[in-house]
Parts: C-alpha cells; sequence; structure tokens
C-alpha cells in the first residue's frame, strides 16, 4: 500500500530558503512515498523565490507576527488555511515536525478524521513553550498522549520532556511509544569522508568551532580551555567558523592570540577546514541536536559536545568524543587532552560511525513507522 504523508512543518524554510528537510523529504520520495509538505508561516516571511522548495510543497502565509503572542487565535488561522487547501482525508499518516505548533494541527485533524499523527519534539517545544508557558502544558500533554509515534532528536530531551513536563499519569504510555531518531545530514559530507589521521601530542593541536557565535553556542568557554592548555606548554590554535550574532562575545573570542576566525564558509571550503583541524569542540548551553558534530565525524574530527544536550547519548561516552560541562573549562581542557592521548582510534571510530546519520538511514526508519500505523 502507497502511503500517503502529510507533514507539517513551519520549520522547513530556514532563513527563506529549504533546510536540512529537504534531503528528508527528498529521500521520502526515493523510497515511493507520496509527500504533501504544508509550511505555514507569517505573512511578513521573505521567501527566496528562485529557490526550489520541491513541488511538493505548499507555502502558506497564514498569519500575522504578532499572532504567535496569541498562541490559539495563531493555531485557529493555520488549521482553517490547511483545511482549505488539502482533502484531508486522502492522507494515511499526518507527521508534525514540532510538538506546539505543527502538532496542535495533526492532533486537531486526528480529532475530526482519525487520521493517525506521529509528532516531534523540538527545542522551541521544550525550552519555550513547556518551560515559559505553563498554561499550554496541558495542551501539550494531549498532543503527546494522542500522538501515535513521538520522536526525540537526542536522549536528553526525552529525558527531560518526560521527566519534567509529562503528566506522571502518562509517562510510561509516552514511553512506550518515544523513539530517538537523529537528524540527517547533507550527502554532501558522505560523499567526501575523509581517511583516518595520526597525530602525536607533541604536535600543534588545532580546534574548531563550526556555528553561529553567540552566547547559547559557547565559543568563549573552549578559548578559556585553550589557554589553560597552551599555560601547560602545548601548542594550541583555536578556530571559529560562523556569522557573527553577538559582536560583543565576537570581539571578547578576538582578544585571544590563538584564535582565528574564518567568517562564514560554504560547505565545499568547509571541508577543507574541517580536514585542517584535529577535534570538533562546540559546548553549547543548549542544543537539540548539532549537525555539525556529525559533520566533523565525517571528516575523522572527534568531538566534545555539551552532557546532557543534544548530541549527548548518540554514542558511548568516549566512542566518538566525550560530554563536557559547559561551563567548565578545565573540563574541555581535559577532555582535549583524553582526545589526544587516544587520536588514532577515536579518528577511525569517528568514520566508521558517521553513517548513522545518512539520510537513506533515516528514512528507513521513519517508513518503518508508517508501515506500523498503516497496515
Amino acid at each position: 500500500m502507497i502511503k500517503n504523508i502529510l507533514h507539517i512543518n513551519s520549520y522547513y524554510s530556514y532563513y527563506g530558503v529549504p533546510g536540512f528537510y529537504k534531503n528528508f523529504f527528498e529521500t521520502q520520495l526515493n523510497y515511493g512515498l507520496n509527500i504533501s509538505v504544508y509550511v505555514p508561516l507569517d505573512y511578513k516571511y521573505k521567501i527566496v523565490n528562485s529557490v526550489d522548495f520541491g513541488r511538493y510543497t505548499t507555502i502558506a502565509k497564514t498569519h500575522r507576527r504578532v499572532d504567535r503572542y496569541f498562541f490559539h487565535v495563531k493555531q485557529r488561522k493555520i488549521l482553517n488555511d490547511i483545511l482549505h487547501r488539502f482533502n484531508v482525508c486522502d492522507y494515511n499518516i499526518i507527521h508534525a515536525h514540532s510538538l506546539f505548533t505543527n502538532g496542535y494541527i495533526a492532533y486537531e485533524l486526528n480529532k475530526r478524521y482519525g487520521i493517525p499523527y506521529i509528532v516531534a519534539v523540538r527545542d522551541t517545544d521544550l525550552n519555550v513553550f513547556f518551560k515559559k508557558m505553563v498554561h499550554l502544558r496541558g495542551l501539550g500533554n494531549r498532543i503527546l498522549q494522542n500522538a501515535s509515534k513521538v520522536v526525540f532528536l537526542s536522549h536528553p530531551y526525552k529525558d527531560i520532556t518526560i521527566s519534567h513536563y509529562v503528566s506522571k499519569s502518562n509517562v510510561n504510555h509516552i514511553n512506550d511509544k518515544a523513539i530517538v531518531i537523529p537528524n540527517g545530514i547533507d550527502e554532501f559530507w558522505l560523499n567526501n569522508i575523509n581517511s583516518k589521521r595520526d597525530i602525536k601530542i607533541t604536535e600543534q593541536i588545532n580546534l574548531l568551532f563550526v556555528g553561529r557565535i553567540c552566547k547559547r553556542k559557547n565559543p568563549l568557554v573552549t578559548a578559556e580551555a585553550c589557554e589553560k592548555l597552551i599555560s601547560n606548554g602545548l601548542a594550541v590554535r583555536f578556530t571559529v567558523v560562523g556569522p557573527i550574532d553577538d559582536r560583543s562575545l565576537f570581539m571578547k573570542l578576538k582578544r585571544y592570540h590563538f584564535v582565528d576566525y574564518l567568517g562564514v564558509k560554504k560547505k565545499e571550503e568547509l571541508l577543507y577546514v574541517y580536514r585542517d583541524n584535529h577535534i570538533f569542540v562546540m559546548p553549547s548551553l543548549r542544543e537539540t541536536f548539532g549537525l555539525v558534530y556529525a559533520e566533523a565525524l565525517t571528516q575523522g574530527l572527534p568531538v566534545i559536545y555539551t552532557k546532557g544536550q543534544g548530541f549527548d547519548g548518540q554514542f558511548n561516552e568516549g566512542e566518538v568524543g566525550y560530554s563536557v560541562d559547559s561551563e567548565d573549562s578545565d573540563d574541555i581542557a581535559n577532555k582535549v587532552l583524553h582526545i589526544m592521548r587516544d587520536y588514532e582510534e577515536l579518528t577511525k571510530k569517528c568514520i566508521e560511525l558517521c553513517w548513522k546519520f545518512d539520510w537513506k538511514h533515516i528514512t528507513s526508519q521513519y517508513v518503518q513507522i508508517y508501515n506500523d500505523l498503516v497496515c
């Protein structure tokens, strides 16, 4: 039986162009699925008209920007629009790509038409809706309770959501249908996997950060760790790549003589930046997943990531890198030394295990979920 999937994804358009989700949708087409992707946006959101979002995509300007302060007003506008545009009964499954904004629509459609839905829990769901909008927690629990499957990008986010925000009477029920599936990476990285490398502790250690330069991504603590390694007689360089969101933080970074800022790089350029470095370090204060960790693995870079955040739990501790306390520069410095002592084995493991983030592998997991829901 051919599955007809209605994706509701208000996050598909990233800065006006398709984000990583397009890889997911295109791979689903290759698996023979019939998909429609509905993208509700506010009226002022700018779309790059020359960019292809896929023939399966409907971008709808449904609400005003101010409506985000009035959850039910905004959601009713989106619901009325999707009912106007689609014959919802043509679909076997609804796939909502966030719990509150998209999951609410799937929940309402399920009540009306009985169509099963799966829902993903994103960083915004956890750290904005559940954490700050206390009046919506009951609704979040109802959406979770009625979903056929609940998808988390990481084990920490699954554990935090269920332990902190799911009502006690629902914990076992949500646990039973919760599944952790990471995001995939662009096939460019898997098509250009690097060979393993060997480096001796006597050589200069090149650390790398790739991401938005902002407080949340927390690059300053890595600079502090570098300073401690240097004070212990090691030669260290810290390369930073990415857009500057916080100018004040950036100026503090630039005060360190061992910091090299390379600006924003296209993936074809970034490939060689990864290869010029030894360890990827990004101790974010908060992270849903972090695609850059997976990109780094394809180039043989062991990774240092935040304990209890997105990438933590994707692999066993010490298998491709180490988790750290994001505010402890001593911890980061020590983990750099741990990696250097076993660098050859770690870089080999990174390359062997990076296939976990192949969209084909990830899509096959979703296809199995769809099959289980529609016999």
